[in-house]
């Protein structure tokens, strides 16, 4: 029984060292000389004037996710689109609820304004 999960464990470890084998390698073959330059931050040859973790506004968050979300909606769009005549009316009308349901949460961003930039 166990002998058929080996090819999965070579697997594993031939994967495992393809991904550890680089990184090793580098460590050991890398030139490793630092300096102030090299240590410090790089922006654009210049020094940084402002703090790395700055806070985004919220809307940026709310961009994005819209924008994931009618992505996702694409994404089921197209193998439904392919089977549409298989799946019949009851495809249909579950996709269409799916739809209005996207569209009903569209309206609600766009009314509360999660849409707008400044």
């Amino acid at each position: 029984m166990l002998e058929s999960y080996l090819p999965i464990l070579i697997f594993i470890f031939i994967g495992l060292a393809f991904g550890i084998t680089p990184i090793v390698l580098g460590r050991i073959l890398a030139p490793h000389k630092p300096n102030i330059a090299k240590n410090s931050a790089y922006e654009c040859g210049f020094k940084p004037f402002e703090a790395a973790r700055m806070k985004f506004d919220v809307r940026y968050y709310l961009i994005a996710i819209l924008f994931i979300v009618f992505d996702l909606e694409i994404a089921f769009l197209f193998p439904w689109a392919v089977v549409i005549n298989k799946i019949a009316w009851p495809g249909f009308i579950a996709m269409g609820i799916f739809l209005l349901m996207l569209a009903i949460g569209f309206a609600y961003e766009w009314k509360k304004g999660a849409l707008e930039w400044e």
